[in-house]
């Protein structure tokens, strides 16, 4: 597990999956599954779509639940002519405390730059809540040996501009897009060396005490099976699980890597 003052954080992002009654069932079986103690040792966030968020944060606040709400992505501004966008500062209000930036498939899919995604970080912790920091390399940028400079790129282009005491706080997801939902997953040594890499490029920019506090998680295809190994690496401080997430069982198994072998 890591080291510091990092606290594990497991990300369970459903993407668009689950209405609102199915998310409510989810989360009481998450409720059912997951200890004190194990909240104690992980934080675990969650991110329904946007049309579940209010009945999941109901549940959460009705049955002070320890699972902490997320969003999987927002617009940069707080409020204007962007019909079907949802403003961060609405998210706020919701008691929104994580927001999924730069995911892949918002970048793949629906072409979100850097400079845009630079943007939505930007608006997020204006209104008070952590990024998610997603970043990535493709199939063929990974077979070019490019994978440094993708996601290194990514990572200077999120993080210009932040202060330091801004970027402590920060959550950042490696996450290779040939990994995401294929059943294909990095290895613990080659998330690890990119994990690594990250944090040095942090502390390049500011300095190692910053890039020290900073959490890094992995994405793509986690699982039961495979988290105690990635996490047992040094500098894997969590995971953000799509498909899994999906499973109370399997999430919960998730969580709780620390009884088997973390």
């Amino acid at each position: 597990m890591s080291v510091n003052q990092r606290r594990p954080i497991i990300s369970g992002n459903w993407k668009m999956n689950q209405n609102h009654f199915e998310a409510i069932q989810l989360v009481q079986k998450l409720a059912y599954l997951i200890s004190k103690d194990d909240h104690e040792a992980v934080d675990v966030t969650l991110h329904p779509p946007f049309t579940d968020l209010r009945s999941v944060q109901t549940l959460i606040d009705a049955d002070q639940l320890r699972m902490i709400l997320g969003a999987q992505h927002c617009h940069f501004e707080d409020k204007g002519a962007f019909t079907g966008e949802v403003s961060p500062a609405f998210l706020g209000k919701l008691n929104v405390k994580y927001v999924i930036v730069g995911h892949s498939e918002r970048r793949e899919i629906f072409g979100e730059s850097d400079e845009l995604v630079s943007k939505k970080i930007q608006a997020i912790i204006k209104n008070s809540m952590t990024p998610i920091i997603c970043c990535g390399e493709t199939l063929a940028e990974r077979e070019a040996g490019g994978t440094m400079e993708k996601v290194l790129g990514q990572i200077r282009s999120a993080l210009g501009g932040l202060k330091a005491s801004q970027i402590e706080n920060l959550v950042i997801a490696y996450e290779p897009i040939w990994a995401i939902g294929t059943g294909a997953t990095a290895t613990a040594e080659d998330a690890q060396e990119v994990c690594a890499a990250i944090r040095s490029e942090i502390a390049k920019l500011h300095n190692k005490g910053v890039a020290d506090l900073v959490r890094i998680q992995y994405g793509g295809s986690v699982k039961a099976g495979n988290i105690a190994e990635l996490m047992a690496k040094p500098d894997i401080d969590g995971a953000l699980v799509g498909g899994a997430s999906l499973d109370a069982d399997e999430f919960a198994r998730i969580v709780q890597f620390r009884m088997h072998g973390g």
